[in-house]
């Protein structure tokens, strides 16, 4: 579409005097923004960008200015390019504002309105110039924890900053905040950057440990002196709403924060310790858990079967596993799988984790007696088609869920059992009779999470007798007569390991194995029938991800090594 530059003209100058921003202008216009922003980038003749890698950023100049100046002016500094007669200062623009602020960007940069280098814009769209801000200030701009932690020494006589909790703004915004209040900032916004699933405060005589769950494993970060420990503690707890008065009784509490534009919610739960009180921070990362089911590392028959299984129109479908096994990213996958305008899908949770479009949720709260079991039952009047129940905890709701499947609703939900077949004994012990399990449950998935080997220091091995022996790795199984695993880089922060997926065990239920759960056979008979008819335990399944090379075999014995003295 050609533009012409008169008109363009006439439409900035339109923006200047009587409409707030571009956008609205090229609204009013009924042009599109980056259309007409690349367009007048040709006429005039600025380069226009469609995308920038973060390589290209020069990280240096990003710390210089707030992030709140280039959001506001859509701009941001590219680098500095030298030619044997001139340099030129590079600048991201978004939008006119932009070249309203490029004395105001100099001013910053170098102390003057005037560029000494010379200034260059480059044009690029605004939904591209938000995320290389967002992501530049996630990755140059944050002050590094260690140098926050030496202001907040320095200051640790004055907490008075602590009494004011300000509305949420992105933490990469928070740049000139008291000492405390950075440090918890940092604290949180690089466990989001590093992917943390939790942030552990641990009081001692002389020290505040600090600690990050990367992969399932807790690592050391930080040490915070004795001084500081009051402050950063209550830092945290007027976060989260808690009374910080209160230091002899378990609290718990919440918070939302933005971090590099992204959406985090907080869990936070104190307990009184020895010496203080002990902190852990439960990240949940909107979006972090929606997953397509193919993604999450099922064996191709095992997805086909469970894409059978989550299209039945009743029957309870269980997921079994520790905590920290990754069964909610499984059922939330299912959900999104089967969520469809024609069918009503509602779930009782505890907690609701994260928010699920176009799906009830309902939030556990035995306070004013919403359990699952009470909750399940007014569930059942509301017409569902598919019920997630977060967790089976006692008989009562075992019960009703049961009944609710026979009754044509298909049920989701979780039980801590260590395998599959387990599910069924446990069930029983329950108190449950097993004509209800055999005609009701349809199958059950035990999983586990095994840490992938970093892709950036991923290297060949040969593997020696015994420790093949240990998950029963034959030689004539090894492709090449290598396995591989991580030998530690910055990438992965030295563990070799970065990412997890899930290792499975799908038991599904037949006229055989329901005959069995009638006569109330043991685990290992379930066992044993399961592995006749094909079933994968989570050795098998953790063995073919050590022979593809996505794990290793320490990792798979570390996650399920009880599976070893049940065979």
């Amino acid at each position: 579409m050609a533009v012409n530059a008169v008109s363009f003209l006439e439409l900035l100058r339109s923006t200047r005097e009587s409409t707030p921003t571009f956008d609205d202008a090229i609204e009013a216009a009924g042009l599109s923004a980056d259309t007409l922003w690349k367009e007048w980038a040709s006429l005039q003749g600025y380069d226009y960008r469609t995308s920038v890698a973060m390589d290209e950023i020069d990280g240096s100049l990003i710390p210089r200015i707030p992030i709140s100046f280039c959001k506001t002016h859509l701009l941001l500094p590219l680098g500095i390019s030298e030619t044997e007669n001139s340099k030129l200062l590079l600048v991201l623009c978004g939008a006119p504002s932009a070249f309203r602020a490029l004395a105001s960007l100099s001013l910053l940069l170098f102390g003057s309105p005037e560029s000494p280098t010379g200034i260059k814009p480059v044009l690029v769209s605004q939904t591209v110039l938000y995320t290389l801000i967002n992501n530049a200030y996630e990755r140059f701009g944050q002050a590094e924890t260690g140098h926050i932690l030496d202001s907040a020494e320095e200051e640790a006589d004055t907490f008075s900053d602590l009494l004011s909790i300000q509305e949420t703004v992105d933490l990469l915004d928070a740049r000139d905040d008291a000492p405390i209040i950075r440090l918890a900032n940092s604290i949180l916004s690089q466990a989001v950057r590093q992917k943390a699933s939790d942030i552990h405060l641990e009081p001692f005589e002389e020290e505040v440990k600090i600690r990050y769950r990367l992969d399932g494993v807790l690592y050391n970060v930080l040490s915070i002196p004795q001084k500081l420990k009051a402050g950063i503690i209550s830092r945290f707890k007027l976060m989260a709403n808690l009374n910080i008065a209160e230091k002899r009784l378990p609290q718990d509490g919440r918070i939302r924060i933005r971090a590099a534009g992204r959406d985090v919610d907080i869990r936070v739960s104190t307990i009184p310790v020895r010496h203080g009180e002990r902190v852990v921070l439960r990240i949940l990362e909107q979006g972090t858990l929606l997953l397509p089911l193919s993604d999450i590392g099922f064996a191709p028959n095992d997805l086909n079967q469970v894409n059978r299984m989550i299209t039945l129109t009743s029957g309870i479908i269980l997921v079994t596993g520790p905590t920290g096994a990754g069964k909610t990213t499984t059922l939330y996958a299912v959900l999104n799988t089967i969520n469809s305008p024609d069918k009503n899908i509602i779930t009782i949770e505890d907690p609701v984790e994260y928010q699920l479009r176009g799906i009830g949720q309902i939030q556990v709260n035995p306070r004013i007696s919403l359990t699952f079991a009470s909750g399940l039952r007014s569930i059942l009047r509301q017409d569902p088609d598919v019920i997630l129940i977060g967790e089976i905890r006692d008989t009562e709701t075992a019960e009703i869920a049961i009944q609710a499947s026979l009754t044509g609703h298909l049920v989701f939900s979780t039980l801590h059992t260590n395998d599959a077949p387990s599910a069924m004994t446990r069930l029983i012990d329950m108190g449950v009779e097993p004509f209800l399990i055999s005609t009701s449950v349809r199958a059950v998935l035990a999983q586990r999470l095994v840490r992938k080997i970093c892709p950036s220091c991923r290297e060949p091995y040969h593997p020696g007798p015994d420790q093949m022996a240990r998950l029963e790795i034959t030689p004539d199984l090894l492709p090449d007569g290598v396995l591989f695993r991580g030998n530690g880089c910055p990438s992965c922060l030295e563990t070799g390991y970065k990412g997890r997926q899930g290792i499975y065990e799908l038991f599904v239920l037949d006229e055989e194995i329901a005959h069995l759960v009638n006569t109330r056979a043991d685990a290992g008979t379930l066992r044993e029938a399961g592995r006749r008819k094909g079933m994968q335990t989570l050795l098998d399944d953790g063995r073919r991800k050590v022979l593809e090379g996505i794990t290793t075999i320490e990792e798979v014995l570390r996650v399920a090594q009880s599976e070893i003295s049940a065979d």
